[in-house]
């Protein structure tokens, strides 16, 4: 998928990751969230934690999954940084980042805690 159809796609794919977020009591806080270092697909709430989600589309789960690059965890960590300095604990904020998959039919696999943001 290229171009404006893979802008289209991965729209949908985080309009459907945020509903299935909410479908299970996280309290959605925003989307497309843009830092200077780059962007954030979902930040949600799950109490005083705060999610990052990174979504990630293709036809299967197994193939969006290798789309998440180390290069770009590293990007999402210090955007998410930027994030936390407007939370009222800041950098003590207790975070989480997880990947969201969507394969080719819509469905939704979360992956808590995907990787380290140390």
């Amino acid at each position: 998928m290229t171009g404006l159809t893979g802008y289209h796609a991965g729209r949908v794919a985080k309009d459907i990751v945020a509903r299935n977020c909410t479908d299970r009591a996280r309290v959605f806080a925003t989307k497309r969230w843009r830092s200077t270092v780059g962007e954030i697909d979902l930040i949600m709430r799950n109490g005083t934690q705060v999610v990052f989600v990174e979504v990630k589309k293709s036809g299967s789960f197994a193939r969006a999954a290798t789309q998440l690059q180390r290069s770009q965890m590293d990007r999402l960590v210090a955007a998410g940084s930027e994030f936390l300095a407007s939370a009222p604990m800041g950098q003590l904020t207790d975070v989480r980042f997880d990947l969201a998959l969507v394969n080719g039919i819509g469905d939704v696999q979360n992956i808590e805690n995907a990787f380290d943001a140390g």
